[in-house]
């Protein structure tokens, strides 16, 4: 035995010759020092690869855990929430006059929205590197859709074509977009909060409470009706506006009109709750309150709002620059994917076989421009606002890439828009029939629905062609009760995936041919009837007649 040092432990490995290693000369083997220093420094990387394997294995464990946390907190507050009257009446007794309270306030009260704070889910799953990596797969896509449409142009005009006319055409009169925005929000600003202050000094001490309360309710609707409804209509009709500027107003006039509505709806309880002759100014909200709830990604309002302590304005420019580039990645889709296909179409007869390759053709953009109007809007749109305000609650939307059913679909795509038709059109309606007809309420929701998606698309299209009405009242009804939560299993997320395919590639395919047969067989004087009567099932266009259609 060799003496391996004073108070140094003795090893029965340390008599050994030789060791693998990759740095003898012909033999693979190297003398062992007597010290038994290669096998402590393989000891020690062996543990520093343990410590950092350890180290990942907690990490995700947290996240996973905090995951589940966050959804049964989630869940717990929703059931506490759901806890009737009736039940809190059977522990604490109710007068009369405070039963009669809480029958006029019970539509708001019940079941109310709960507000905590909670990152977005997309923010959550990107810091796992799997899913972060489908993300760089869909980047990478953009520098293809990128090159090629450069190296097309290049082999067209001999030059690099950086013009972008598409997005300049889509975004044309954005000045007048502008004023006209701004009208809308500082009436906004004004007339309903207004209104409301001066309703609220005088119903407790009137004696003519019910004719304040028409003649409020009649002025706030036809305030509603005529500088919400009807102005940024007329102004996108009488200027002919492009698509792009047209969203923008029209989304803006709906967003206004259920902002508008949602405080109106919320604060109108709470004078209705008040002694009589007491008039009490705590039951009209601040002015800054209401400033903070037109600019608060949400619906809903609340005076207070869950706020997170400081701005990571790094985060505000990365989701803004997100968006940016979700509108560079949507024009080269339309410019590589749509734009060719359907100027060929539009140029031919109205067949069967034509729609069945167009709709099947129309697929792939129909998906990519669908994640990229839920990645632009949902997620970084109203994160970077969400960051801007400290507003705390960022579930905007949930897992519905999940969704085995429908109805969990429609639930948890939007739940900004959710939230506010559940709430306000959903309940309400059980609430004035005594939860009599829970299938009319839903019938009304997808009603209420349908009508303002296809008066969306029909005012910023400039035609009228009801094919998203018929998907959401035909389709969208009958999948609501054929595919519903009772559906589970890996085939039905399969299925609810390609009904979704496919009605997205019916959207852009109906709805693109519409707009060429628009452009290539214009009608100089059209009757009530060629207005309803979609132009692409007749549509024979002449080379000599076609404009140029973008």
């Amino acid at each position: 035995m060799v003496n391996e040092g004073a108070g140094a432990p003795r090893s029965r490995r340390g008599s050994h010759k030789v060791v693998p290693s990759s740095d003898q000369d012909g033999t693979g083997e190297v003398p062992c020092p007597s010290n038994g220093t290669v096998e402590v420094k393989h000891i020690i990387s062996a543990k520093l690869q343990l410590k950092k394997k350890a180290e990942h294995l907690k990490a995700d464990l947290m996240r996973q855990f905090d995951t589940q946390v966050n959804e049964f907190m989630d869940s717990l507050i929703e059931e506490s929430a759901s806890l009737g009257s009736s039940h809190v009446s059977t522990v604490f007794p109710l007068s009369d006059k405070e039963k009669s309270k809480l029958r006029h306030t019970r539509p708001s009260q019940g079941q109310s929205k709960q507000f905590v704070i909670r990152r977005s889910l997309l923010d959550e799953l990107f810091e796992v590197n799997h899913i972060r990596t489908i993300y760089h797969m869909f980047i990478a896509l953009l520098i293809l859709f990128i090159f090629s449409t450069l190296v097309v142009d290049f082999i067209d005009e001999g030059r690099l074509v950086l013009e972008f006319d598409l997005l300049v055409y889509a975004f044309g009169q954005f000045p007048l977009v502008v004023v006209t925005w701004m009208c809308m929000f500082l009436s906004t600003l004004v007339v309903p909060y207004v209104l409301l202050s001066v309703w609220a000094g005088v119903y407790p001490t009137s004696n003519h409470r019910a004719l304040w309360t028409v003649l409020a309710g009649s002025l706030l609707l036809l305030y509603q009706g005529l500088c919400l409804g009807f102005l940024p209509t007329y102004v996108v009709l009488k200027n002919g506006l492009p698509p792009a500027s047209c969203f923008i107003l029209i989304l803006e006039q709906v967003r206004l009109i259920m902002k508008a509505h949602s405080f109106i709806r919320e604060n109108v309880p709470r004078v209705l709750s008040l002694e009589p002759n007491k008039a009490n100014s705590l039951a009209v909200p601040q002015f800054t309150q209401y400033i903070y709830f037109l600019f608060a990604p949400t619906l809903i309002y609340r005076d207070k709002y869950p706020r997170n302590p400081c701005i990571r304005w790094g985060y505000v420019a990365t989701k803004f620059s997100q968006v940016l580039g979700c509108l560079f990645y949507a024009y080269y889709i339309f410019v590589r994917l749509c734009i060719p296909q359907f100027r060929s179409i539009s140029m031919q007869l109205f067949d069967l076989r034509a729609m069945v390759l167009c709709v099947f053709n129309s697929i792939l953009p129909g998906v990519l421009v669908l994640f990229l109007a839920f990645f632009a809007f949902l997620h970084c749109w109203l994160n970077a606002f969400a960051e801007m305000l400290r507003f705390g609650d960022r579930m905007f939307y949930k897992d519905w890439w999940n969704s085995t059913s429908f109805a969990n679909y429609y639930r948890t795509w939007n739940v900004v828009v959710h939230d506010w038709l559940y709430y306000y059109v959903y309940r309400d309606f059980l609430w004035m029939t005594q939860k009599r007809f829970r299938a009319a309420a839903m019938l009304v929701v997808f009603t209420v629905s349908a009508v303002v998606h296809e008066y969306v698309l029909a005012i910023c299209f400039g035609f009228f062609y009801p094919v998203m009405f018929c998907l959401f009242m035909c389709f969208g009804m009958v999948f609501n009760f054929v595919l519903n939560d009772r559906r589970k299993g890996p085939i039905w997320n399969v299925i609810m995936w390609t009904l979704l395919f496919l009605g997205q590639g019916v959207l852009i395919c109906l709805y693109s041919q519409e707009w060429y047969a628009q452009r290539f067989c214009p009608i100089q004087e059209p009757s009530f009837l060629d207005l309803l009567k979609p132009r692409s099932w007749t549509c024979t266009p002449q080379t000599n007649t076609a404009v140029d259609a973008h």
